[in-house]
């Protein structure tokens, strides 16, 4: 049975996001006035990816999960964890960059020495979900 989990946001990335975006507006203005075309082609391909990408990232990022595997999809990015990998799961607030897009996060120990943090909107039920899926797992390979 496969489930979807979104990613929590957290407030303040929103807020950075939108003050990001009115910063490459302000200069998309700024270069209209100008007249130069050269600069509103820059300017509106700054606002395109400085809107975009955020947009795209936001609507994205989600965790699956499946009866072999974690899949964590983020814009462009795609991570494949098999269930069987997952060897530790702790709470963690970490600023380093993952495909969590907030604080309240969770770092997914998996392979040799490799790990991921994901921050699910509903992460109660998302651990319950994979904790079970391991267990299916641990008991099979007794």
């Amino acid at each position: 049975m496969t489930q979807v989990f979104r990613s929590k946001v957290d407030t303040w990335l929103g807020i950075v996001l939108v003050a990001a975006a009115l910063a490459v507006l302000y200069g998309v203005i700024h270069s209209l006035n100008s007249g130069d075309n050269a600069d509103i082609v820059a300017s509106l391909f700054a606002l395109l990816v400085s809107t975009g990408l955020p947009i795209w990232l936001i609507n994205s990022t989600r965790y699956t999960l499946t009866e072999q595997q974690l899949l964590v999809q983020s814009g462009p990015f795609q991570w494949q964890i098999p269930i069987v990998q997952i060897s530790n799961i702790t709470p963690t607030i970490n600023l380093l960059s993952s495909p969590a897009l907030s604080l309240d996060r969770l770092r997914i120990d998996y392979g040799q020495g490799r790990s991921l943090m994901i921050s699910p909107k509903q992460q109660q039920q998302f651990l319950e979900a994979l904790l079970l899926l391991r267990a299916d797992k641990n008991s099979l390979s007794q």
